[in-house]
């Protein structure tokens, strides 16, 4: 899901259940990688929501969460983030990383 919003509504979003969170960039190579990764684990994952946030549509809620180079993952439990991750991810090796946490 593409979030379109402000920082309260972002919250709402991510208030309940997991969370993973794909901070990108149009212009980003390692972004358009990760893109495909990241639809095939939302396809196959029911127990965890997935949004990507645009950051230059949304430099308001990247930098609220630190966001310094796209791709950055970040994932939510019940609201409060609990991992972070830079840079492209192979999809076993994303997958991993997010049972892991």
């Amino acid at each position: 899901m593409e979030f379109k919003g402000n920082v309260e509504e972002f919250k709402k979003e991510i208030s309940e259940g997991k969370t993973l969170v794909d901070f990108y960039a149009t212009w980003c190579g390692p972004c358009r990688m990760l893109a495909p990764v990241i639809e095939e684990v939302d396809k196959e994952r029911d127990d965890l929501k997935i949004i990507t946030v645009n950051v230059d549509e949304n430099l308001e809620l990247a930098q609220k969460y630190g966001v310094m180079g796209v791709p950055h993952l970040l994932i939510f439990k019940n609201g409060d983030p609990v991992a972070e991750s830079s840079g492209f991810r192979p999809k076993e090796i994303l997958l991993n990383w997010i049972d892991e946490n």
